[in-house]
């Protein structure tokens, strides 16, 4: 048996030495993902060349290959969250891999692909709000008797508490996630971070 961990992050490094360190536990690839703000991310296009930088990424560039889920990040674009750095399965069920088709923009399923991933609805409004104001999402499939560890990865590389945030962003007169509304820009981003100190979920 499975069990799906998810968490978002603020800091694009500490989503990624999540991943890194869920790797190194043994996580396959395969079963991890990641969806980046790409105005936070740093990603670079000619960085990553030959792996479906840029919209025209292939499903099988965005899931991942070789070495490592970190390897296969590709750009796609989500409706209501932007631009965005993405690689494994979450994405591929967000965006219709099963079909097979190109990801030059996936069709709204990044709510739908998180509760179908056991994921609490309200907390996925949090987590793709929280992406479209820069933040980046981890989910991983873990084996039951690895959960504890890898829970305990996840939770001391400063994740958002999906509750507070949830609450903040109300408290700006927010509700749920909206795909019509405007990702945020670079200079938005940076002024959210800055409203929010490092956090550390026990």
């Amino acid at each position: 048996m499975t069990t799906n961990l998810t968490s978002l992050y603020d800091d694009y490094g500490d989503a990624v030495r999540t991943v890194q360190e869920l790797e190194n536990l043994g996580i396959p690839h395969s079963d991890l993902s990641i969806v980046a703000n790409r105005a936070a991310s740093g990603y670079s296009e000619e960085s990553n060349a030959g792996i479906g930088a840029g919209t025209g990424a292939t499903v099988g560039a965005v899931i991942g290959g070789g070495a490592g889920l970190l390897a296969g990040l590709g750009m796609l674009a989500i409706p209501g969250v932007g631009p965005v750095v993405a690689a494994g399965w979450l994405v591929a069920t967000a965006v219709g891999a099963v079909a097979g088709g190109g990801v030059g923009a996936a069709s709204g399923g990044i709510i739908g692909s998180m509760t179908s991933a056991g994921i609490d609805e309200r907390h996925a409004h949090i987590y793709a709000e929280g992406v479209r104001r820069g933040g980046t999402l981890v989910t991983a499939r873990v084996a039951d008797d690895q959960v504890p560890t890898a829970e305990t990865i996840m939770n001391r590389n400063h994740p958002v508490d999906p509750i507070a945030r949830g609450r903040a962003y109300q408290d700006s007169g927010w509700t749920t996630f909206d795909e019509r509304a405007a990702p945020y820009t670079e200079a938005e981003v940076e002024r959210e971070r800055a409203r929010y100190p490092r956090q550390r979920v026990l």
